[in-house]
C-alpha cells in the first residue's frame, strides 16, 4: 500500500508540474508570436525558430530540475540514450506547428507527456493563440479548460469533419475525388487533440511523425473514449531507439475500428 501511496502523490505532483510548466512554456511563446524572430532550417526541411529554442530550455529547466531521475526527450534537445533505460521520461515538443507559428496563424501548440515505459501516462496540450488547454491523466479523463470531452460516438465517415492527408483519407471513400476534408490544422497535436473534443470525428498522421508530435496527443484522445493508433491497429510504443512513426489514425472508438478494418481488408501499397 506504501508504494502506491508513493505512486499516487508522485502522480498529483507530476500532474501539477506538468500544467504549471506548459502553461509558463505556452505564455512565452504566445509573448514571442508574431514579433521578428531568427528561424533556421534543420535536417531537409524542418524549421526551427528562436521562440522553439527558447519554450524547449524553460520547460527543460521546469521539469528537469523537478524530476531529475526522468528521462528527456525533445524535438529540439540532442537526444541522449539514457532516456532509453529511464521508467518515466518527458516526451517535448516545445512548438508544435512552427510553420503556423512563424505565418502568424493560430494552430499551433506546446506539447508535453510524461511515459511510463512505453505508454504516455500524464499529458498536455496547450494552444494559447486559441486559449485552449488540453489535459490528460491515464485513468481520468481528458479535459479542455478543465471541462470534460469526448470523441464522437458512431461509424459513419463524414469527410468534412476529417483531417489528414488526402490521399490517404481518400481510400476510404467510394469517390474519392469527391471528398472535402477539414482544413488543414498546422500542428499535428492539435489535430489529434480536435479528435478528442468533438470537433473532429477523425485525424490521420501520414508518415515520418515522430514521438514528440504523437505522446501527449495519444493519452488525450485515449482518455476521451477514442484510439489513436498505427493503420493496423496496433498500440503505439514511445522512448524506443527509434523515435519514427508510420501512418496514424486517431477517433472514437467504434470509428476507429471501422477505419482500421478498411486498412486491413485494403491495405496501403
Amino acid at each position: 500500500m506504501a508504494d502506491a501511496d508513493t505512486a499516487d502523490r508522485i502522480s498529483a505532483r507530476d500532474a501539477a508540474l506538468l500544467r504549471d510548466t506548459v502553461r509558463e512554456a505556452g505564455a512565452l511563446a504566445l509573448s514571442l508570436f508574431r514579433t521578428e524572430l531568427k528561424n533556421w532550417t534543420k535536417g531537409a526541411s524542418s524549421p526551427v525558430s528562436e521562440a522553439d529554442i527558447a519554450v524547449n530550455d524553460l520547460v527543460e529547466r521546469r521539469l528537469r530540475a523537478a524530476t531529475p531521475d526522468y528521462g528527456w526527450l525533445s524535438e529540439e534537445s540532442v537526444d541522449d540514450d539514457a532516456r532509453l533505460g529511464k521508467g518515466l521520461v518527458w516526451i517535448v515538443d516545445p512548438i508544435d506547428g512552427t510553420r503556423a507559428y512563424l505565418a502568424g496563424r493560430e494552430d499551433w501548440c506546446v506539447s508535453v507527456a510524461l511515459v511510463a515505459g512505453s505508454a504516455p501516462v500524464l499529458a498536455a496540450v496547450f494552444a494559447p493563440a486559441s486559449d485552449e488547454f488540453f489535459f490528460a491523466v491515464r485513468g481520468q479523463g481528458t479535459t479542455r479548460n478543465e471541462v470534460p470531452v469526448r470523441a464522437t460516438a458512431g461509424t459513419d465517415l463524414d469527410f468534412s469533419r476529417m483531417a489528414g492527408p488526402k490521399p490517404l483519407v481518400q481510400r476510404l471513400s467510394s469517390s474519392p475525388d469527391e471528398i472535402t476534408l477539414h482544413p488543414r490544422i498546422g500542428s499535428l497535436a492539435l489535430r489529434l487533440c480536435r479528435v478528442a473534443d468533438g470537433s473532429l470525428d477523425a485525424a490521420f498522421a501520414g508518415g515520418q511523425s515522430r514521438d514528440w508530435d504523437l505522446a501527449a496527443a495519444n493519452l488525450i484522445v485515449q482518455e476521451a473514449n477514442g484510439r489513436m493508433t498505427a493503420l493496423s491497429g496496433d498500440a503505439i510504443e514511445y522512448n524506443r531507439r527509434e523515435v519514427v512513426h508510420g501512418v496514424l489514425v486517431a477517433a472514437g472508438q467504434d470509428r476507429h475500428a471501422r477505419i482500421v478494418e478498411h486498412f486491413r481488408n485494403r491495405p496501403l501499397p
